[in-house]
């Protein structure tokens, strides 16, 4: 068993290497080897000084370290999604080591180790003078100056630029000038190594030292340390390795590229063209030296002689692990976890050039913890799996769905309908875009969000003191006058048109919400602006996809969604609602730690109180929660649980759909359509589900998992003002033409029906009747009635008047027929009544009847 954990500062030992070192140096100097010295440009007072000319400062850097990316599972604890690095280590503690390992690594490189002060004193110097003579190249170096030449070569590696086109070049260079033991320079490095290893002993325990060396040292190709490489070439763990494994890899560290195991075609050829250390030969070169390392722990005694033949009898039997690295080892949650990548590699938390973040995932041996929520994760993962083919039609359909926490702004779920694979493939189940995300977080485009982009016209609305109960002529119209920045265009709405083709109608804003009803919403934003519109949506978090402003170009037809935005900033605008205004950005980190357990910095939280009003965001949420009612355009996305819900659908063109919904606790955007190209995805299915209509179930499936782990409550009650009934005073137009009427009621914003003609006197065309008067609803519809030409006035003298002399007022007034009473008979007779009554209109053809007194 290796010995208990000690340093070796102020022993025997390192005093020994120290006298050894001056006296190696002496040697160097004062012996024949001077004239070599001087030779290769090493002067006898350089010499001198060599050591004097090294750092005091032997604090090792930390080894390069794979970084991990985590999600939380349902009982609530960390699951591995994916891992970044260039060198796969995976670092483990002094118990984690097997002592048959310790004992084999002991026994073959340094079975001296716990008794050395950090050289090997005698071999040192034979190799110094050897190397000095030309005579060998041997190193002759202990564990622990191994460990120094290994932190040298890590030093150098962390140094060298990930993204040039000679990486591998500087990789490999950085082995020589670490291993080079000729020549001048190999005679300086090697008394640096001295001086190092003698400096480290003092330092650090020698248990600390070995543990050093093991996880840091190379195992052949990316393989570093030695957990990772139980794990790969065993499928075990270092501290489960059989005397022969360990024997193996023992053997192995000492020239990792030539005794590696995974190359079964070969680690190396001869001259004449013949591979050497193949499956075919056993590994023969690795087979010879992991028999040298059971021979040198026989002698040693760490086995017995029957564990020794039972171990150089048995095979090498490689039973290889290949490591996975990079998103796609993280299955359907490729798309966060990529997502999360572009966070760390563009975020200046994690430093400050490209290069430097890049090289910190790689090597920093991060563990970031995300906010993945598997809980909501899995059931909108196996929704999208069976709901959404990979590749539907070979004309880039694809979906897309994202649930986020309302108020933090932390993305629980990410979904795709495709396979991520960062190679370029024609196959299109297969591709590394982030659906969900812009071009900086998934390299995405965005898509074109149709109606609930409406939500910042409601916005805008309401801020300008509008109510949800306002009615409006919402018909399509040819020349309806809109502003864009102040400037008045004629808009003709027709050609957008309602979907099913209706024209809609004068009706409320809160019906227009409801039913999505693009000329609804073209009538509202006619009273509006459309820079004061995209306005709100920048000022709710929403940008472009590439990355430029929503108000960088403003067209009336802006209400309805055309330009490309990511789905997260939609849903998430959407949160903005539900949280009664405030702001929050999308954030996929919840915290990382260093490789040493400390907490770094992440991505500040970003969320802004206010963004809205309270009483505009609870008055936009009570609109908005008719859209998942029945009736709803939304309703087929509910999932009837008793959530209240929020939502909008939106469809652009025929080839891309939307679906938004929250409670008061998550937000769930889901996008459906052709990723690239505009080919038509109506009355298209896969036998279950129609493509226009696959949003809905999606979306439902997130929100059900949400409502059901983050349970949301009722929405605020909406403002007082904001859900006025609203009513207008309608201009009087009687005596006016019906075109003058129309105008004059149309231009009030009313809605203008004309009625039949009625009996009056005056011209055909002449407006003698209009229902209603006074005031009304805003975008009323008024009845306008024109006269008949054939109407009359009954004289309104005609009370008191004799039986004759009223019978001649009647036929001057252009009636012909009347009748009177028998009350009128007889001498003295005057007129009390007439039916009509005196002084009303009638029609000349009306029989009048009188009664006398």
């Amino acid at each position: 068993m290796p010995h208990k954990n000690r340093t070796v500062k102020g022993v025997l030992g390192g005093l020994l290497g120290l006298v050894g070192l001056s006296a190696v140096a002496g040697l160097l100097v004062t012996t024949s080897v001077t004239p070599v010295l001087a030779m290769t440009g090493i002067a006898g007072n350089q010499a001198l000084t060599l050591f004097e000319e090294l750092p005091a400062n032997l604090d090792v850097n930390a080894p390069m370290e794979q970084s991990v990316i985590y999600a939380t599972d349902p009982a609530g604890n960390p699951v591995k999604l994916a891992s970044f690095y260039e060198q796969n280590r995976v670092p483990v503690t002094y118990e984690q080591l097997s002592p048959t390992l310790i004992n084999a690594i002991l026994s073959s490189e340094d079975k001296n180790f716990y008794s050395h002060g950090g050289i090997n004193l005698g071999a040192t110097v034979k190799a110094l003078v050897d190397n000095v003579r030309g005579t060998s190249s041997r190193g002759a170096s202990t564990i622990t100056q191994q460990f120094v030449k290994n932190v040298q070569i890590q030093d150098c590696e962390q140094k060298a630029d990930i993204g040039s086109d000679t990486y591998s070049e500087d990789l490999q260079q950085c082995w020589l000038d670490a291993t080079n033991a000729e020549g001048a320079d190999g005679i300086e490095r090697k008394l640096q190594e001295m001086r190092y290893a003698i400096q480290i002993e003092k330092k650090f325990s020698k248990n600390d030292i070995l543990l050093g060396y093991l996880n840091i040292a190379n195992f052949g190709g990316t393989v570093y340390g030695i957990e990772a490489a139980a794990n790969y070439y065993f499928s075990t763990s270092a501290a489960n390795l059989t005397i022969a494994q360990a024997a193996t890899l023992a053997g192995i560290v000492q020239n990792p590229n030539t005794f590696r195991i995974d190359k079964p075609t070969g680690t190396w050829t001869d001259g004449d063209g013949v591979a050497h250390n193949t499956a075919e030969d056993g590994y023969a070169n690795t087979l010879e030296r992991r028999d040298y390392v059971l021979g040198r722990m026989l002698a040693d005694g760490k086995i017995t002689q029957a564990e020794y033949d039972e171990a150089k009898a048995t095979p090498i039997t490689p039973a290889i692990s290949q490591p996975s690295q990079g998103c796609a080892a993280a299955g359907r949650n490729a798309y966060f976890c990529q997502y999360v990548k572009s966070v760390v590699e563009n975020d200046p938390a994690f430093g400050d050039t490209p290069q430097e973040r890049r090289e910190l995932l790689r090597r920093g041996g991060l563990q970031i913890y995300t906010t993945l929520d598997m809980r909501i994760q899995d059931p909108a993962a196996q929704a999208m799996a069976d709901i959404v083919p990979a590749n539907y039609d070979n004309q880039y359909f694809g979906a897309a769905g994202v649930s986020i926490e309302v108020g933090t702004g932390r993305i629980l779920s990410m979904t795709q309908n495709t396979t991520f694979l960062e190679t370029p493939t024609e196959d299109q189940a297969y591709t590394s875009l982030v659906f969900a995300g812009d071009q900086e977080h998934g390299n995405s485009g965005g898509f074109q969000v149709g109606s609930t982009y409406k939500l910042f016209t409601l916005i805008d609305w309401l801020e300008k003191g509008h109510s949800v109960r306002e009615t409006l002529n919402g018909s399509v119209q040819t020349a309806l006058k809109m502003k864009v920045c102040g400037n008045t265009q004629n808009v003709d709405t027709a050609k957008i048109g309602n979907f099913g083709g209706g024209r809609g109608g004068t009706s409320s804003v809160l019906n227009f919400t409801t039913q999505s009803l693009n000329s609804g919403y073209f009538a509202m934003a006619a009273k509006l602006d459309i820079c004061d519109i995209n306005k709100v949506a920048d000022r709710m978090g929403v940008t472009l996809a590439n990355g430029g402003k929503v108000t960088d170009q403003n067209v009336p037809y802006d209400v309805l969604g055309p330009k490309n935005i990511s789905p997260i900033a939609m849903a998430n605008a959407y949160a903005t609602v539900a949280s009664g205004g405030t702001l929050c950005a999308p954030r996929a980190i919840d915290k990382v730690l260093d490789s040493n357990g400390v907490e770094q910095k992440i991505p500040a939280i970003d969320c802004k109180e206010g963004v809205i009003s309270p009483e505009v965001a609870a008055t936009a949420a009570y609109a908005l929660q008719s859209v998942m009612a029945n009736g709803g355009t939304g309703r087929s996305a509910n999932p009837n649980d008793g959530t209240p819900l929020i939502g909008k659908t939106g469809t652009h063109d025929r080839w891309s759909t939307m679906m938004i919904e929250s409670s008061t606790k998550v937000a769930t955007g889901v996008w459906v359509g052709r990723w690239k190209g505009q080919a038509d995805i109506y009355r298209k299915g896969t036998g279950k589900h129609l493509l226009n209509e696959m949003r809905y179930p999606l979306a439902r499936a997130a929100q059900e998992a949400a409502n059901e782990f983050y349970e949301g409550g009722a929405f605020p009650q909406p403002d007082n003002n904001l859900t006025r009934q609203v009513l207008t005073e309608v201009p009087a137009v009687t005596g006016m033409t019906v075109e003058e009427a129309t105008a004059a009621l149309e231009g009030a914003g009313f809605t203008v029906a004309v009625g039949a003609p009625v009996d009056s006197d005056q011209a055909t065309n002449i407006i003698v009747a209009q229902d209603p008067v006074g005031q009304a609803p805003s975008g009323a519809t008024v009845t306008i009635s024109p006269s008949n030409g054939q109407g009359t006035t009954v004289p309104g003298n005609l009370v008191g008047m004799s039986r004759n002399d009223a019978q001649n007022a009647l036929v001057g007034a252009g009636f012909s027929s009347m009748q009177f009473d028998a009350s009128c008979n007889g001498p003295g007779k005057t007129v009390a009544t007439t039916d009509p009554v005196p002084g009303s209109a009638a029609n000349k053809a009306t029989t009048v009847t009188v009664t006398c007194q």
